[in-house]
């Protein structure tokens, strides 16, 4: 099994892509390539940009990827409750060439956030949209205070009942 694991965020640091790689690392069996967002930069889109310069290369190699993939590990950045602009900048451009852009993938999505709350609002926003692009959204995880709960050293979530939690979500997951 192949799994894609990517973060909603440009971050260089990102926790979201600190908490995508260890979830997809708990996959039994599985083949990780773990994605950089900041290899898909693009212009700001806009139907003007489109136009100009036609379907983004970058974008096509985005989708390329997730065509690859059985299983997608997504966990996103929330920036002012929503996705940062450079994950919704991917989305844009790549759903102009494939409006099915998850491609009926299973997915695990996620985020984290240092707050308690834990990226809620992005959440709730991506379970309501995904689906419309095709995601096949099999479960959701949120890891609230990541700097409390997340073990960066190690790489790995150090609030005991949270990694249960994650442990047992993945578990449950037939694909």
């Amino acid at each position: 099994m192949k799994i894609i694991a990517f973060a909603g965020s440009p971050s260089k640091k990102s926790i979201n892509k600190k908490l995508a790689t260890y979830a997809a690392g708990l996959f039994e069996n599985a083949q990780t390539e773990v994605l950089d967002l900041n290899d898909y930069e693009m212009p700001l889109f806009s139907v003007d940009k489109e136009a100009e310069i036609g379907q983004h290369p970058l974008a096509q190699a985005f989708l390329d990827k997730i065509a690859t993939a059985d299983f997608l590990v997504v966990s996103l950045a929330e920036n002012n409750g929503n996705y940062s602009a450079a994950f919704k900048n991917t989305v844009d451009w790549c759903s102009r060439i494939n409006g099915k852009l998850f491609q009926e993938k299973p997915m695990l999505l996620m985020a984290t956030s240092p707050g308690a709350r834990g990226g809620a609002s992005v959440l709730e926003i991506a379970k309501n949209n995904f689906p419309r692009f095709n995601a096949e959204i099999k479960a959701v995880f949120s890891l609230p205070s990541f700097n409390d709960n997340f073990d960066v050293e190690n790489n790995c979530i150090s609030n005991a009942e949270l990694d249960q939690q994650l442990k047992e979500i993945i578990k449950s997951i037939h694909i």
